[in-house]
């Protein structure tokens, strides 16, 4: 029998409306999975379970009185530790905001919440957001669903650990090198990057800088896009924020994969990629290529996509970590130490440089994109490693550059503003979940949720590429 906690989003909406599942059940039910596997996972350091529980039964009475009930009505909902949450702890992760309580919820918590989402708590994250392991001094490691003893991603990974097992049916995450898109891999949900601006950002210290952005985790796309129906919008206060119809992705378009053409790269021209990654994915593109009009082997324009994301996101970091480094350098990780000291040592002609080298890229992956619909790539370029480990240091045996070089596959994409989502697509050759890079068109976001959603269904078809579900018991015992 399926617990109310396993139901997607969009069935327990459903439900919910119908007075067919509580509000109260079903977070009873969350909250019950959370006891289950957190002792295991530390996806969820940080509940707030009085608070949730009278919103449940808020929404509970509001379905009775007849009310009309907003989009994400008594759906229980993580919110991951970088975003600030009003009268619930926040730290970043971080010891320097330890005992951190904010007064209100920034922007994308609080639209989430005014539809009706019930935030049960924070979701794990590395210190400051930074890397791709879910680690930090002040509540410890995220274990990865599939097997605790590696890594989760990150920097959403609790958000993604979470909604894996159940715990919630809907998660919050963010995004500069890859933070929506690997943790999805590894726990074989759905993380998407929307085309900056999308989801106005309230908390968004550079304003005018593309390459941060905030989006919705599920654990399909139907689940990720009824999230996304909320946070999207036209806020002023993200400059970056453009006109849209948030309840538009509600209805995505119904696309037919035989008349699609599609690019696929391994590695996108650039990035190291573990060689068992490129044969899961060279397997998939085989189990995957009869479904598309055209599938054409192919690298995007991407080159000097490393210099250009080291430049521009130490930039971010000179003045976001300047006081904690000056007085408080004792309390701050190695990565936010490294990425400050790297900033320090760049100087006004190479942030010139790396801001006109990203605009060049940008139109030439514009122009790119022009004669494909889709681009496919590997999500994750190495499989999950030991939990232990804050981040791969070779690749084939060959040494990285620096504690990101790694994730070259989705900063490649965040470089040039395009939007991309990660579909779970069976697992790798170690047994953890393998995830697929899908990679659209500029401002093209209901088309490649739609084909995302169509290729999603697809997979289903094919066991080897369904997507991968954990084993609740292992993790409850």
């Amino acid at each position: 029998m399926t617990e109310p906690c396993d139901l997607s989003a969009v069935e327990a909406r459903r439900l919910i409306g119908a007075r067919q599942l509580s509000p109260v059940e079903l977070l009873a039910s969350c909250r019950a999975r959370i006891e289950a596997v957190n002792p295991t996972l530390n996806a969820v350091p940080t509940t707030c379970w009085d608070r949730a529980e009278g919103e449940a039964k808020a929404a509970e009475d509001a379905v009775m009185r007849g009310d009309d009930l907003p989009t994400l009505h008594g759906l229980p909902m993580g919110v991951k530790e970088t975003m600030v949450s009003g009268g619930v702890r926040t730290t970043f992760g971080s010891p320097i905001f330890a005992d951190n309580v904010p007064a209100k919820d920034e922007r994308l918590v609080a639209v989430a919440r005014q539809a009706g989402a019930v935030a049960i708590g924070k979701t794990n994250v590395p210190e400051f957001g930074l890397g791709a392991n879910s680690t930090n001094p002040v509540f410890g490691s995220t274990g990865n669903p599939f097997d605790p003893k590696r890594v989760c991603g990150g920097s959403s990974g609790g958000s993604a650990v979470a909604l894996a097992t159940g715990m919630v049916p809907v998660a919050l995450g963010s995004d500069t090198g890859g933070s929506l898109r690997t943790p999805a891999a590894y726990c074989g949900v759905v993380g998407y990057r929307p085309t900056p601006g999308l989801v106005p950002m309230s908390n968004r210290a550079s304003g005018w800088s593309c390459i941060s952005v905030q989006g919705p985790m599920g654990r399909d796309v139907a689940d990720m896009a009824m999230l996304l129906s909320v946070l999207a919008g036209s806020d002023p206060v993200d400059p970056l924020a453009w006109p849209v119809d948030p309840a538009s992705f509600l209805d995505l378009p119904k696309v037919d994969l035989s008349s699609l053409r599609v690019a696929v790269s391994e590695d996108l021209g650039f990035a190291p990629v573990d060689d068992q990654i490129r044969e899961t994915f060279r397997a998939a593109i085989k189990d995957l290529q009869g479904a598309f009009g055209e599938v054409v082997e192919v690298d995007p324009p991407l080159q000097n996509s490393d210099e250009v994301f080291a430049i521009l996101r130490s930039l971010q970091f000179l003045d976001r970590f300047r006081p904690h480094y000056e007085t408080k350098r004792d309390l701050l990780g190695p990565n936010a130490i490294e990425n400050y000291e790297e900033a320090l040592g760049y100087s006004f002609a190479d942030a010139a440089w790396a801001q006109n080298e990203q605009t060049a890229m940008y139109r030439r992956h514009l122009a790119f994109m022009q004669d494909y619909d889709i681009l496919l790539s590997p999500m994750a370029a190495v499989p999950p490693f030991p939990v232990e480990q804050l981040y791969p240091t070779h690749i084939n045996g060959e040494k990285l550059r620096s504690y990101f070089h790694w994730l070259g596959l989705s900063y490649g994409i965040t470089n040039v503003s395009h939007p991309a989502i990660t579909l779970p697509c069976g697992l790798d050759p170690t047994g953890a979940p393998f995830g697929l890079q899908v990679a659209g068109k500029r401002y093209g976001d209901h088309r490649l949720l739609g084909i995302s959603a169509s290729l999603e269904a697809y997979m289903a078809t094919i066991p080897a590429r369904s997507r991968p579900v954990p084993d609740i018991m292992a993790l409850s015992a």
